[in-house]
């Protein structure tokens, strides 16, 4: 009756690489949104982390990730250190465990009794014993 031929019409040829670019720009700008504000941070935390670990020594007052704190009595060859809770109760930890390190101690060598003195454009460490790790966070001294 009335029906016409429809024909199909040829394909426009494929373009190059400048649509494949457009297409992959926004997976880019992700990957490296993520890079700098997440996997970047996180390393360099994790270094911090690791530094912290390998330089705790005997005297060393740690929180542990239980929430214990403690001074460190001993520090074995291996992963293991072992910290005073109590007067006379000691547990042995893996060092991996310690969170955070409150209060450092000078080497042996380095004083012969007092504290070695404040350089003129050095601050003076807070004291943490009063106000704890909480009051560390918050500013307190």
């Amino acid at each position: 009756m009335f029906v016409s031929t429809a024909y199909a019409q040829t394909a426009a040829p494929a373009g190059g690489g400048g649509d494949m670019l457009v297409q992959f720009a926004p997976l880019i700008l992700i990957f490296v949104v993520f890079y700098f504000l997440l996997i970047r941070p996180q390393q360099k935390k994790m270094k911090e982390h690791k530094a912290m670990l390998s330089a705790i020594r005997r005297g060393d007052r740690v929180v542990t990730g239980g929430g214990i704190i403690g001074i460190v009595t001993k520090v074995g060859t291996d992963d293991e250190i072992t910290v005073e809770i109590a007067e006379n109760v000691r547990v042995r930890c893996l060092r991996s465990t310690v969170n955070l390190v409150l209060a450092k101690t000078e080497p042996a060598g380095k004083s012969g009794g007092d504290a070695a003195p404040v350089a003129d454009g050095e601050t003076k460490p807070a004291d943490t014993t009063a106000a704890g790790g909480i009051g560390k966070l918050f500013g307190r001294k």
